[in-house]
């Protein structure tokens, strides 16, 4: 065990590994810019949608990333049919790729490429720099990420076994309200309602307190992604011999995982973003490896998992795009015929 005094200067030293939290935050901010630019893309082609404006601007599929419970149908569709779904095609492309990086690279989208997590991210650091983090105790944090779950398993009953068939699935995705599905989305922003923007408030002020609230106890996403990445080979590994028990690793975590006490981070809210690693001021101490067994595992570089993050979404949409499955093959002039009825269809 080190002594106090081995701690505090341990405490003072730099990381060797800084330039991970560099990588980590550069790519996330890539993402976040990618995210804004098809956002006001969306906002053009919506305007055109609405008759707001003459002028015509493409539709951007990407926009299609915010449709999660559409994509999610039709992957159960995509796995009893072996069809893609032409009208939202993008979305499914999206989801189809976050989960099979959770697979390898543990909740690397949350981590690197939600804006949602970026935002949560941002805000852990507004409060952490303010002093105003607080780290909830396990049982209470336990029990504030049971949401999550109860709403993920809100959604699953409709794609597992019981749940909606193909026929049903087929009809929701060629529905008017499937179809105006982004457009309506878009308008319960603008302007947001009363309610709205107090619940906004309060994610917002949430995170600010207690580290990555929507992620860690109000995301179904992160929650479907992170009992993927359970299955993951990639996972932090801390050497109990190197570790002087500084804590800068849990102070650094995101999502609050008490990283000074495990062996290997296996928790489900890991996103795989090593700003614990950019923290620990020992070489040794903390490292990213490949494999299950604990102390065992090929160690992987740090730059690796954020740059395989955005290897994979880019290779993604090139393959999406080769094949045809990436823009939706509903015509612009259909889709605005059915806008100007935007308010006739259901909620």
């Amino acid at each position: 065990m080190m002594s106090a005094g081995t701690q505090g200067n341990s405490a003072d030293k730099p990381s060797p590994f800084r330039w991970a939290a560099l990588a980590h935050r550069g790519i996330q901010l890539l993402f976040f810019l990618a995210v804004l630019w098809v956002g006001a893309r969306f906002i053009a082609y919506a305007a055109w949608l609405l008759g707001w404006r003459e002028a015509f601007s493409p539709r951007p599929p990407g926009v299609e990333g915010f449709l999660p419970i559409s994509a999610l149908l039709a992957l159960k569709r995509l796995l009893l049919t072996g069809q893609w779904d032409a009208v939202h095609p993008a979305g499914l492309a999206i989801l189809v790729t976050a989960l099979v990086t959770a697979l390898i690279l543990r909740k690397g989208f949350c981590g690197y490429v939600c804006p949602f997590g970026a935002l949560s991210f941002w805000l852990f650091r507004l409060g952490r720099r303010l002093g105003w983090t607080v780290t909830p105790p396990r049982w209470l944090a336990w029990l504030l990420g049971i949401p999550k779950y109860l709403l993920l398993c809100f959604f699953l009953r409709l794609v597992l076994p019981g749940g909606m068939s193909v026929d049903e699935i087929d009809a929701f995705l060629h529905s008017p309200y499937n179809m105006v599905a982004d457009t309506k989305m878009l308008l319960f922003f603008m302007p947001p309602s009363s309610t709205t923007s107090v619940i906004i408030a309060l994610l917002v002020m949430g995170s600010v307190f207690i580290p990555s609230s929507w992620c860690r106890f109000l995301c179904p996403y992160g929650a479907l992604l992170g009992l993927f990445s359970l299955f993951s080979p990639l996972a932090m590994r801390r050497s109990p011999d190197a570790c002087t028990g500084c804590r800068r690793c849990a102070r650094a975590c995101p999502q609050g995982i008490a990283v000074h006490r495990l062996h290997r981070v296996s928790s489900t809210e890991c996103n795989g973003c090593q700003e614990c690693l950019a923290a620990c001021p020992e070489k040794d101490c903390l490292s990213m490896r490949f494999g299950y067994a604990s102390g065992h595992g090929g160690r992987v570089p740090w730059p690796l998992v954020g740059l395989s993050m955005l290897a994979a979404f880019v290779l993604a949409w090139g393959v999406a795009e080769a094949t045809g499955h990436w823009v939706s093959e509903v015509p612009a002039e259909m889709s605005r015929l059915l806008h100007q009825h935007i308010d006739s269809i259901a909620h």
